[in-house]
């Protein structure tokens, strides 16, 4: 396995110094210029995590998994959130014509796993629920094998109170919460963890924190509140019977409740009473539809959401304009979960590079998922259309309409070459695109297609 130093050496080789931030953070000296990047409040954090992991992340990750657990609306959060993120995969985006950048991205795709949907939607729940992703590049050969996600509250940076890495060597250190030991240490270059919404991204040693965090405190309310709905019902609904023996002694009465209470299923709502009276039947709670309470903190916990309850079942009183309004405040949500996530894979992808020798920045590219805006395929058709029209490049229309431009290429030159060089007139065929604007649902375009 190749040494911290041997990366080093070979980024030496071209002649650019140490290893950029997006892979690998410069060492910091110790000196004044160096500011104190911790808010005060965590100052204690970073002295306790000289001894244990961070109890606040590891607390909320808990609550969070638990939520996810027992919870439907929890896990219909953050299932839809995983899926609406990974939706089409990962794509390499360059104009760059070298063949080898993109045979080194399949083979470095195929490896790791990013071609399998269900690592992908993995990643991002663990993202989503623990706020942040890890992941350990495992190296075989001078060439990144596996990307193995590590439970983000089970490490701690080892930062000094500057908010930097104190040993890049060690930069990470991996915790046994059962045994109170450290497992592993990691060098920065062979784990790379992002964040979402850190307090401080210049911070090293700010974590991110679970999409769900700030909505504990109202989905308990809630849940307790249901659970008191359900036990008032239960309790209070039933119609109550007093029973009322004039004269009886408490032997006796004890005898009659037993003998009524012996006959009947249902559980025990009736009263029993030696004094004066008889048998009057007392109605159940009249207000049992009185569930307001229910609602504000229905409200309360979906406003931490990403995106508005109407989208996880609840729909009454919705109006559909305002409903696509907040739509695209959940598509907004999703792009900058994609933009974090792939982030992770780009760094994994710029090592694999390095350890073979090449130098990534000679390339203008980027890591990225091919669905943006979670559009459905004719959306993305449409735009791609609409871009076509104005002019653009057969590359980016392609890649708007979520097609594989190199894959595109490749396969058009193929049947090129299995043309026919003399085909019959009769055979001819084509097809004619018509876009008509406002045509079409909610004022979109419509598309159409027709042979000629």
């Amino acid at each position: 396995m190749l040494k911290l130093i041997d990366i080093q050496k070979r980024y030496l080789k071209f002649g650019i110094g140490d290893l950029p931030g997006r892979v690998l953070n410069r060492p910091v000296t110790k000196s004044r210029e160096t500011g104190y990047r911790a808010t005060p409040e965590n100052a204690q954090t970073y002295l306790y995590r000289q001894m244990w992991v961070d109890p606040q992340l590891r607390a909320a990750v808990l609550d969070i998994r638990h939520m996810d657990r027992i919870d439907p609306r929890v896990k219909k959060i953050h299932t839809r959130m995983a899926r609406s993120a990974v939706k089409g995969g990962l794509v390499l985006d360059t104009a760059s014509t070298n063949k080898r950048l993109l045979r080194l991205w399949s083979e470095y795709a195929a490896r790791i796993g990013l071609d399998n949907h269900n690592k992908l939607e993995s990643d991002a729940r663990g993202l989503v629920m623990e706020g942040n992703l890890a992941l350990q590049w495992v190296i075989e050969s001078s060439r990144v094998t596996a990307a193995i996600r590590l439970p983000s509250e089970t490490l701690v940076p080892n930062v000094g109170p500057d908010g930097r890495f104190v040993d890049l060597q060690r930069a990470w250190s991996q915790h046994d919460l059962m045994q109170g030991s450290v497992i592993a240490d990691f060098p920065a270059w062979k784990l790379s963890v992002v964040r979402l919404t850190p307090d401080n991204y210049d911070d090293q040693g700010s974590l991110g924190r679970p999409y769900l965090d700030a909505t504990r405190g109202p989905w308990r309310k809630l849940v307790m509140s249901e659970e008191d709905l359900v036990i008032r019902r239960r309790v209070r609904a039933p119609l109550r019977m007093s029973h009322v023996l004039e004269g009886a002694d408490d032997e006796e009465l004890e005898i009659y409740r037993q003998k009524v209470e012996a006959r009947s299923d249902e559980i025990a709502t009736d009263y029993y009473s030696n004094r004066k009276g008889g048998v009057t039947p007392i109605q159940g709670d009249a207000n049992l539809d009185q569930i307001a309470d229910i609602g504000l903190l229905l409200d309360a916990f979906f406003s931490g959401a990403p995106a508005p309850k109407g989208l996880f079942g609840y729909a009454d009183e919705l109006n559909r304009d305002i409903l696509e309004d907040l739509k695209r405040d959940y598509f907004e949500e999703i792009d900058a979960m994609q933009d974090v996530q792939a982030a992770a894979y780009a760094e994994g992808f710029r090592l694999d590079l390095l350890l073979r020798g090449i130098n990534p920045d000679r390339y203008d590219y980027q890591i990225k998922f091919r669905e943006r805006r979670t559009e459905t395929p004719n959306q993305a058709a449409d735009r791609s259309l609409k871009y076509s029209a104005i002019g653009a490049s057969q590359e980016t229309v392609l890649r708007t309409a979520g097609l594989d431009p190199a894959k595109e290429k490749a396969q058009l030159e193929a049947e090129r070459q299995q043309r026919d060089p003399y085909p019959e007139p009769d055979k001819l065929k084509g097809s004619r695109v018509r876009i008509t604007p406002g045509n079409a649902r909610k004022g979109e375009s419509a598309t159409s297609i027709a042979n000629r």
